[in-house]
Formats: structure tokens, C-alpha cells, sequence
């Protein structure tokens, strides 16, 4: 288990409990006593920081190295075997940042994509660290055009810090790919259940988050630009990024309050990475009961029902 710079006073308990553990095995003194004292601080400490924190540290949560990925939650959701990937735009290339395919949830099948960030430092390379090119946007047009034409559920897991901002992107469509998505997602006539899993920063986010339904899990961000990002334009530096996420009202509270999002899915205490099978199941019981929920809307009324939902959001004065 890695630790951020907030978390390491969780460390430093854990550490005293393998201690205990291990001078109880090698000396065969009965230090269960001892140990559990340390369980119970390591436990008030936890609730006592992630009850606690702030926009900065809850987007630092979002990127920890070992929480969940797209492939980790399909692969924790699906029912055994049942994902099918789909591969290409059909037009330039495949794009690894952006993934997708069939999968079945409880014999329910669904359309899922997402950005797939990476382990590895090679992977992360592969994969440009969960930024999809055009041709990554174009697939996931592709599939969820694929999806409505057999109505079949389509579901979006979120974790991008942004589409890539490289040249070849931009000149192979970058802005019209996202574009085009969010055009043609507001007409799809199959419900879509959006989920933020980690990370969901501007347009690169949002190019597949037009959806029926919109959540976040409890440790992740939404906002329109990353806090480095704003720092670095409103102050020419990084310097001021806590500031930058103190006022962009990125966490799911804020989202929730201001009606971006229409829920709040609860992780484990300290993140999705202290118990990831609790994660993917409460990720699947919100998939499943939004599928029931919608499977009585025609494809007109989802249709509308998502236009209103996003007509609705801000605020306009003439």
C-alpha cells in the first residue's frame, strides 16, 4: 500500500501493528491486547482524516496510484468471461486511453466505456495516462451507436485528467470528436448511466458524460479544469492549486448540491483501493437499479429526459 503526505500518520500505526503482529510471532508472547488497541487508533485516525478533507487531498485521492481503473471494474463487475472489447473507430486507429465493449451484469447486457489510465510506467505511456485521442471518442461514438441499435444499456466510467492536448490530436479533430459526442449523445435513444471513478476534468470528461443519470464515487473530482491547470493560468505557476480546488467546487458534494450529478456512490473508508470488491458492488447494484429504473422510458423520453437534465443546469440572464 503506497501512502499520500496526509495519509502518513495511518502509516506510521500501521507500521506499529506489524511490529506487534511480528514480536507476537517470533516471541510467542500473547500481544493480541497490545494489537488491538492499534487497530482501534488506526481506525479513529482514518475517520478522523477522511471525514475530513479537503478539495486538494480528495483530488489527490482520486489519483492514488492504487486505486481502481476502467479494466478493474469491469473485471470486478462482469459476470465471468462475458467482456467482449472492442477495438477501432473505424476510420484512424484504436485508442488505448479509450476502451470499451459488452459485458454482461447479472445476466443484464450493457455497453460499457471508459478511460483506462495505467499501472506501469510503460503502460501509463501506452495509454497517455487515461487521455483518449479523437479516435478514442469516435470509438465510444461508435459503440454507443452500436448499443442503441440493439437497445442495449450503455454505462461511462470517467477517469481522465483531460482529452490529450498533443498536436496530432488536434489536428485530427480533437474538439469536433468531443464535440460530436456530446451532440450525439443528447439524441441517443438508449438509456446511458454515467459514473466518475476517479478523475473528470473538462471536455474530456464530458465527451462521454452526457448521461441519463450521472454519479461520482465519494473520493473523485468534476470540474471543468484541473487545479494545476487553473493555477497555472490565473498564477503562472502551481503554487496555488489548493486554492485553485478550494474554489472550483470539484468534490461530489459540491456537484451534487449544484445538480451536475444525481448521486454520490460511497467507497470504503480511506478509498476504493482499501476494499475494491465493496467498490465494484456498489457500482453494480447503481448500474443494475438504474437499468430497471429506466427500462420502461421509450427512446424519445430518454432522449428528452437527458436534454432537459442538462438544459436545466446553470443559471442565464438576458
Amino acid at each position: 500500500m503506497e501512502y499520500l503526505s496526509f495519509e502518513l500518520p495511518i502509516k506510521e500505526l500501521m507500521d506499529q501493528y506489524q511490529t506487534c503482529s511480528l514480536v507476537g510471532e517470533e516471541s510467542g508472547v500473547d500481544v493480541k491486547l497490545a494489537c488491538s488497541q492499534i487497530e482501534d487508533k488506526i481506525l479513529e485516525k482514518k475517520k478522523e482524516i477522511y471525514e475530513n478533507l479537503t478539495p486538494w487531498q480528495r483530488v489527490q485521492l482520486s489519483r492514488h496510484p492504487d486505486r481502481p481503473y476502467t479494466l478493474d471494474y469491469i473485471n470486478g463487475m462482469a459476470d465471468k468471461g462475458s467482456f467482449l472489447e472492442l477495438h477501432g473507430d473505424r476510420n484512424f486507429a484504436d485508442d488505448p486511453a479509450m476502451i470499451g465493449g459488452l459485458i454482461t451484469l447479472d445476466g443484464q447486457k450493457v455497453m460499457v466505456i471508459g478511460t483506462q489510465k495505467g499501472r506501469t510506467t510503460k503502460e501509463r505511456q501506452h495509454r497517455r495516462f487515461g487521455m483518449p485521442n479523437p479516435e478514442g471518442y469516435r470509438k465510444a461514438l461508435r459503440l454507443m451507436k452500436l448499443a442503441e441499435k440493439f437497445n442495449i444499456p450503455v454505462v461511462t466510467l470517467v477517469d481522465t485528467p483531460g482529452a490529450y492536448p498533443g498536436l496530432e490530436a488536434e489536428e485530427r479533430g480533437q474538439g469536433e470528436a468531443i464535440a460530436r459526442n456530446i451532440f450525439e449523445m443528447v439524441q441517443l435513444k438508449t438509456p446511458i448511466f454515467t459514473y466518475i471513478i476517479g478523475e473528470g476534468a473538462s471536455g474530456g470528461a464530458l465527451g462521454i458524460g452526457v448521461g441519463n443519470k450521472v454519479y461520482m464515487l465519494e473520493n473523485t473530482w468534476y470540474t471543468v479544469i484541473a487545479p494545476e491547470s487553473c493555477s497555472s493560468i490565473l498564477w503562472r505557476n502551481w503554487d496555488h492549486k489548493e486554492d485553485a480546488a478550494n474554489a472550483l467546487n470539484l468534490t461530489p458534494q459540491d456537484a451534487l448540491r449544484e445538480k451536475f450529478i444525481d448521486g454520490i456512490i460511497e467507497e470504503p473508508l480511506g478509498g476504493a483501493h482499501y476494499d475494491p470488491e465493496t467498490t465494484y458492488l456498489n457500482l453494480k447494484n447503481s448500474i443494475l437499479q438504474n437499468i430497471k429504473a429506466f427500462s420502461k422510458f421509450t427512446g424519445q423520453e430518454l432522449e428528452t429526459q437527458r436534454q432537459d437534465k442538462f438544459i436545466a443546469m446553470g443559471q442565464f440572464k438576458g
